[in-house]
């Protein structure tokens, strides 16, 4: 760090051989340069101290606070998995509109069986390991939580009731006679939701950007993970990677409470 020209002055553990803090009083982009990669399975988050303990948190779902994407597991009930992924794939780094994919994908699971829908989420949707901790650790605290979406009503809501999320935004899909109809009902919740969702956060708590703390891994997640005070991609796209201010590549979620200064006996946990 001193010879990235980042005044260091002290090291102390936050858990012991797990999370270490070290302090520093100038250079924050040098010390961000000098420490990502350079150890092995270790992330780094920097950031200023007096900031650490944020006030909101708005958090992406699918490959996020779920180990899946919702759509390419439902369009495997249609025997559509490969396409639907590969239009994710590409949605997700970036290369397509994320809307105009998200109706495209949506349009080929018309006349899917809705049950099919309550099937996925029991048989496919996982939780992210650290995903309750985090979120009931920060409830707890008095930190507002919010789940926000490209993904639909009928897996966001559960997971968020079963994670501990506030509040969630998602969209909707359109189903009649017990039938998807390969529509979205009402305007998307798109890259610009997802900043709005953070924004609209802030405004009814009273809070500075700086209070906020933004987890994503797309390119729909790059406005909202820029907007916050810390945006943190999480096993993130390329793009949505170099966007934000931290990344965690090699371990899960309650980093983001070790980032915060929380050690494990601080952590609510099942």
């Amino acid at each position: 760090m001193a010879a990235a020209g980042a005044h260091a002055f002290a090291r102390s553990w936050i858990e012991d051989e797990r999370a270490c803090d070290l302090l520093f009083s100038q250079g924050e982009d040098a010390a961000r340069v000098a420490l990502e990669g350079a150890f092995e399975a270790i992330d780094v988050v920097v950031q200023p101290e007096a900031e650490r303990r944020r006030r909101l948190l708005v958090a992406d779902m699918d490959s996020t606070m779920i180990a899946v994407e919702c759509i390419d597991e439902l369009a495997d009930y249609a025997g559509l998995k490969a396409e639907v992924a590969a239009i994710t794939e590409r949605a997700m780094q970036g290369a397509l509109d994320f809307e105009a994919a998200l109706r495209a994908r949506v349009a080929l699971l018309k006349g899917l069986d809705a049950a099919a829908i309550d099937r996925c989420r029991g048989e496919r949707v996982r939780l992210t390991p650290g995903a309750r901790a985090l979120v009931r650790t920060l409830r707890r605290e008095g930190v507002g939580t919010v789940l926000v979406t490209g993904g639909f009503t009928a897996f966001a809501e559960p997971v968020a009731a079963e994670i501990g999320f506030e509040t969630v935004r998602a969209n909707r899909l359109a189903v009649a006679g017990g039938k998807l109809t390969g529509a979205v009902e009402g305007p998307i919740v798109g890259a610009e939701a997802k900043r709005q969702a953070l924004l609209d956060g802030l405004a009814e708590r009273g809070l500075e950007a700086a209070a906020s703390l933004a987890v994503g891994d797309g390119a729909n997640d790059i406005p909202m993970l820029q907007a916050a005070g810390l945006g943190v991609a999480y096993h993130a796209k390329p793009a949505a990677a170099a966007a934000a201010r931290a990344r965690i590549v090699h371990n899960d979620l309650t980093a983001l409470l070790f980032a915060q200064g929380y050690a494990c006996r601080d952590w609510e946990v099942d």
